[in-house]
């Protein structure tokens, strides 16, 4: 082996290093108190959406390995047909909000390279669509019109710039990434700049790609601009489609589709039951995670009913049990069988979410708990439920109770709200516990 081949391989080495350090250890220079602000919104809603929702795909990764034919007519023609006319942003805007969600992330620019928002870096954008107007602008508007903090998802891998650039489109050769393609690092950094000063203050950036070294470089751009920002892709942990088996020692975000694909797809979709969504929200929550849920708008900018009709379900359980999510953090330990929990920052008061199937209109059981004490001043309710009235059984009392045992608690719950025309209410109960000794905390 010659000297010139030594020096190469040593070169491929060294990067190769360099990126898995960068992979183990992302560059994190989020302020704690904006960190601890993240972590205290709790839930948000993804929004994946593209040009290419127009044929109910995957978004984006079907320009690898496709045709010359195939991309030829995927860049030219099919922006060409993208025009969402019943997108209502206010809408999305006000379902977000009424499920309890506190934030929404939205994918200006996905790996395919189209860029949701009025850029000057290139026409492969929404204002060269018969729509022509800019959705990223109008989501920033409506997420502060109603209190919700912003985000925008950006991904350094873009492939109509390598398209362009006349390379083989893929998410793993060296002329894919940042680090080896200057052209597509400068790029990515100019459109990350025109996202974090042509919007006003952004709240949360989540850097998607499968290029770290890119991803740090963008983050470095966002703290540049806005040192208040808070990176969470790039710079935090972000399970996808996964949770921890235990909580993390760090502020972190799960991020899960509400079907199987992340953008729309109009058939042979398996959504998840707003119950399963409401228990992964209880789960990460009492873990110390933010929970973000997708959700897939259709090519005419409207959330399909399935999808809806969970939003919905979710909505109605918040409105019942929304105090749990507010002022709380985790406690320790944090969760007991099917018991999960939740304490408030400031007063000794526990909110017990119950994971119980089956439980009948009406119906009264008991749960033991080992990790707290009542006190004198204890006092027990059903989030929701005055604990007096059990409709059309006046001779029932409803209202819960709560005992010391020797090892721990004692809480006696009936199910007593009507919810449903039938009765029927699979989702959680919560329990708040007032003055409550927690003595294993």
């Amino acid at each position: 082996m010659n000297i010139k081949v030594m020096i190469i391989l040593a070169f491929l080495v060294f990067n190769e290093i360099q990126v898995q350090a960068q992979e183990e250890t992302p560059l994190n220079l989020n302020k704690a108190e904006r960190e601890q602000w993240f972590t205290d919104l709790g839930f948000g809603m993804f929004i994946h959406w593209s040009f290419d929702s127009q044929l109910g795909m995957v978004i984006s990764h079907s320009m690898v390995g496709a045709s010359d034919d195939y991309l030829e007519r995927y860049v030219n023609e099919l922006p060409k047909t993208f025009n969402p006319r019943s997108f209502n942003v206010d809408k999305w805007a006000k379902e977000a909000k009424m499920a309890g969600m506190k934030y929404i992330v939205f994918t200006t620019k996905h790996h395919n390279g189209f860029c949701m928002f009025d850029t000057k870096t290139t026409d492969f954008n929404i204002m060269n669509t018969p729509y022509g107007n800019d959705i990223t602008g109008m989501i920033v508007d409506a997420c502060r019109k109603e209190g919700l903090a912003v985000g925008l998802y950006y991904s350094p891998d873009d492939f109509y710039f390598l398209y362009k650039q006349g390379e083989l489109i893929s998410r793993t050769r060296p002329e894919a990434l940042a680090l080896n393609n200057a052209a597509l690092n400068d790029y990515a950094k100019a459109q990350m700049k025109e996202l974090m000063t042509n919007y006003g203050k952004i709240d949360i950036v989540f850097l998607d790609g499968a290029d770290q070294f890119g991803k740090t470089e963008l983050a470095k751009v966002c703290w540049n601009i806005n040192p208040e920002v808070v990176v969470t892709r790039g710079a935090i942990p972000t399970p996808e489609q996964e949770s921890p088996d235990s909580p993390l020692p760090s502020p972190w975000e799960s991020c899960y589709t509400l079907g199987d694909q992340w953008q729309f797809r109009p058939t042979n979709e398996n959504y998840k039951t707003a119950k399963n969504t409401i228990e992964k929200l209880i789960e990460i929550r009492a873990k110390g995670g933010n929970f973000l849920l997708n959700f897939g708008p259709d090519k005419d900018g409207v959330f399909p009913a399935l999808q809806l009709n969970v939003l919905n379900e979710i909505e109605l359980w918040m409105f019942i049990n929304k105090e749990a999510f507010e002022q709380t953090e985790p406690k320790q330990p944090y969760r007991e069988g099917d018991l999960w929990f939740l304490k408030h920052k400031e007063m000794n008061t526990v909110y017990v979410f119950i994971i119980e199937d089956n439980w009948a209109f009406g119906e009264r059981k008991i749960f033991s708990i080992n990790s707290f004490k009542a006190t004198e001043k204890s006092k027990i309710s059903v989030l929701g439920h005055n604990g007096k009235v059990l409709e059309y059984s006046p001779e029932v009392d409803p209202a819960p109770g709560i005992k010391n045992t020797a090892n721990g608690i004692e809480i006696s719950v009936m199910r007593a709200q009507r919810i449903y025309n039938d009765r029927k209410w699979n989702n959680p109960v919560v329990v708040k516990i007032e003055e409550i000794d927690l003595v294993k905390d």
